[in-house]
């Protein structure tokens, strides 16, 4: 039925008859379906297939010779069911020719409204499917992604090609390069990774209508923008198959500081002269001359912490790593080379290489040629190891065979990526085990094995390594504040402030909880130092964190946190607009196109003319500029809505030049709201957003890179199978660490340059 809104929108349904899928689970056959639609009718917002119809299979039928066997016998059966028009969209191991559902075989009908449906597609999507039957569920998941990337193709060279022609090139083409963006490149192979980003931000400035600019005489229709919009969504699907670029990362100074503390014993705070990394989705794989100089010196306070003087007993480190010294006689370089092994198998993390030992006993060999006694050359050796490549890497322990494009992670380096995702330091004897017995690929095993790690309280490096980064209160401990205006903001009150955050976090990954609890949240944990903050200050005391219900519905979760309040303002005064970009950015996932050049910002308005505004009144007046204009009234109404928070996160009705909070606000999809209680309904109405965003951010995080295409076809799946599973926090982690990115690498240069 047609509705004022546009052409009729068929509700999704699944039969609750059982799938005989193998490897596939429900989940994952819907997930695959759902995207097929999209990709066969780009005009699924009013196109949805309104059944989906799963079939146990049958034995001893013969298969047909190709799909197309199959079309005869099934449209006679559901033309007798009386059943809308249909198209079969995938299918696996054996066909039929018979005309009952219990004589149906392993078969995908997808039952469509009878709206015309593209023929190119489907042929394409036949046409895989006929050259892999029978087949397994990883090539049947391969031709549906072959099927995929043809539709969209299709869709890009009819939607967004003409768009970008049309409305872009005249400032952004090879002839004239605006802004330093040109289209030309990206329109020729717009799967590239390289173009990842520029469809984004192209994305975001089209739907803002900040582009085309308003001075432009052409101007796209909304029906024009939102289709090249809903296209560009689907460019993930011309990317290959890949898990992206590698990345052979340094320790960081976090781990590395963790790993001499797993290894010696040691207090990791040796490494604190050593520079903090840039934040960001990876790390800096360089070393600087000062920075080895700084290896060298770590390694050597190490030693002197755990190697005896000589003519003293051994420490228990020093039997535990060198063993005993040979007797009198023996052959020294024999004891050294076991020495070395062991070592070497412990800092590497993995089984060493014959020439990785080789290496370490020419250092041995090179303290001897210079008179060391045996122990001095153990030590020489030692240090050798403390500031090697493959300690301060991590490091793969076999050389991928030639021919390959793209290898599974073996097991050593997938102990390691995983132990230090989750505890920031070296793999325990548990997970070094099953590397040894080659058994942590295994999905089951890998799965089980985060769930234990975050049971450890090792587990709270999640936070704050990747947790301080999305939620922004990593730079709460150096942040400015206007200290005159608010005293409030003592050492004391940063580091409750980051625990807060924490112990929050922590709460949810431990207890399992769903991922919209991130919002919606009814406690905190609190101190006497932060529960003023709250207006609880005669509720709490001691300086023990401790978690507190929350009766104030305004509050609760990340969006009334003081901490995050306090680093998306500015030293003296909250920031409607940063807090509505971390919102939307950091929560919901989506691209905020960055502000345009030479707009003064709210300090340099004329203080004379705003003397008697409030900050939301200074606020709308810089909306006013049509080139703010766009962007500010998707950000601002977020931020507004946060209003009655100050700077340092406490309650307000008034702001600072005394006007009355206004936290009325009306989204662009048309929800309203009039206080922040009411805004968080609106954002944990989005999970689904907020499900995805977190596990992108946690995946681009565990491969120290941005995600690019094909990683982005696997964060859709991951964020299906999470909601699925209730939107369950470990759920969400073991995804990531179970997924193709995760578990693979590329050993060659990038695919889709081919």
């Amino acid at each position: 039925m047609a509705t004022r809104d546009g052409p009729a929108r068929h509700p999704l349904t699944v039969s609750a008859e059982p799938v005989g899928f193998g490897l596939w689970n429900k989940s994952r056959v819907l997930q695959t379906l759902a995207r097929l639609a999209t990709a066969i009718w780009p005009n699924s917002r009013a196109d949805i297939p309104s059944v989906w119809t799963l079939w146990e299979p049958s034995a001893g039928r013969d298969r047909p010779k190709s799909v197309f066997g199959i079309a005869s016998p099934l449209a006679k059966h559901l033309q007798s069911s009386h059943l809308p028009r249909y198209c079969i969209v995938a299918a696996k191991g054996e066909c039929f020719s018979g005309s009952k559902r219990n004589d149906m075989p392993r078969l995908l009908i997808m039952m469509i409204p009878p709206n015309p449906f593209r023929l190119p597609a489907l042929g394409a999507l036949f046409f895989a499917w006929a050259l892999s039957l029978p087949m397994r569920a990883e090539q049947g998941s391969d031709a549906v992604f072959v099927a995929q990337q043809a539709a969209e193709k299709e869709a890009f060279t009819g939607k967004a090609a003409p768009f970008i022609k049309n409305y872009c090139f005249k400032c952004h083409s090879s002839k004239r390069t605006k802004g330093q963006v040109n289209f030309e490149p990206a329109l020729a192979n717009p799967g590239d990774a390289a173009f990842s980003k520029a469809w984004k931000q192209a994305v975001a400035n089209v739907h803002t209508h900040d582009m085309p600019p308003d001075d432009v005489d052409k101007q796209p229709t909304d029906e024009e923008r939102q289709a090249f919009v809903d296209c560009i969504a689907k460019v993930k699907f011309l990317a290959p198959k890949d898990p992206g670029a590698f990345v052979l990362r340094r320790l960081t100074k976090a781990e590395y500081g963790n790993t001499l503390r797993d290894l010696f014993g040691v207090d990791p705070a040796l490494v604190k002269e050593l520079p903090d990394e840039v934040s960001g989705e990876g790390y800096l794989n360089t070393l600087s001359p000062l920075q080895m100089e700084q290896y060298l010196g770590i390694a050597d306070a190490v030693l002197d912490q755990v190697l005896a003087p000589a003519g003293e007993p051994p420490t228990a480190v020093q039997k535990r790593w060198l063993g005993e010294p040979p007797a009198p006689g023996a052959d020294e370089r024999s004891a050294a080379a076991t020495v070395a092994r062991t070592l070497a198998r412990g800092a590497y993390r993995r089984p060493p290489s014959e020439g990785e030992i080789g290496v370490l006993l020419s250092v041995f060999d090179l303290g001897k040629k210079n008179q060391l006694a045996y122990p001095a050359a153990l030590r020489l050796m030692l240090e050798a190891v403390l500031v090697s490549p493959q300690f301060l890497f991590i490091t793969p322990a076999v050389k991928a065979a030639d021919g390959g494009e793209v290898v599974p992670l073996d097991d050593y380096q997938l102990a390691s990526r995983l132990s230090y995702l989750l505890w920031a330091t070296m793999p325990d004897a548990e997970l070094a085990g099953l590397a040894d017995e080659g058994k942590l690929h295994q999905p089951a095993v890998l799965k089980a094995q985060a769930q234990r790690l975050l049971e450890d309280p090792r587990s709270r490096a999640l936070f704050d390594g990747f947790g301080a980064q999305w939620l922004g209160v990593g730079n709460l401990e150096s942040k400015t504040f206007d200290t005159a205006k608010f005293p409030q903001i003592t050492p004391e009150m940063r580091r409750a402030m980051y625990e807060e955050t924490r112990l929050f976090f922590e709460s949810i990954v431990r207890e399992n909880r769903s991922v919209g609890d991130f919002v919606t949240a009814d406690y905190t944990f609190l101190n006497s130092t932060l529960a003023p903050i709250y207006g609880l200050g005669d509720s709490v005391a001691g300086s023990q964190m401790r978690k507190v219900s929350l009766k104030d519905q305004n509050r609760g979760g990340i969006l009334g946190m003081p901490g995050i309040l306090a680093t998306t303002s500015f030293p003296n005064r909250s920031s409607p607009v940063r807090r509505g970009v971390w919102v939307l950015e950091q929560v919901l996932g989506e691209e905020v196109p960055p502000p345009p050049p030479n707009v003064p910002a709210l300090d340099k308005q004329d203080e004379k003319a705003v003397a008697n505004l409030t900050l939301r009144q200074r606020t709308e007046l810089h909306r006013t500029n049509p080139v703010c204009a766009n962007c500010h009234k998707i950000l601002d109404p977020i931020g507004f809505g946060l209003e009655n928070f100050d700077a340092i996160g406490r309650w307000r009705d008034q702001d600072d030049a005394g006007g009355a909070i206004d936290a009325v606000g009306e989204l662009p999809s048309g929800k309203h709201f009039s206080t922040p209680a009411e805004l968080k309904a609106i954002i944990a109405a989005r999970r689904d957003d907020l499900t995805r965003t977190l596990a992108a951010r946690l995946l681009a995080y565990a491969l120290c890179r941005h995600l690019e295409g094909y990683d982005e076809i696997l964060v859709d799946e991951m964020a299906s199978t999470i909601a699925n599973d209730g939107y369950r926090m470990q759920t969400l982690i073991t995804e990531v660490v179970t997924s193709y990115p995760f578990t693979h690498r590329r050993i060659t240069e990038q695919l889709a340059s081919k």
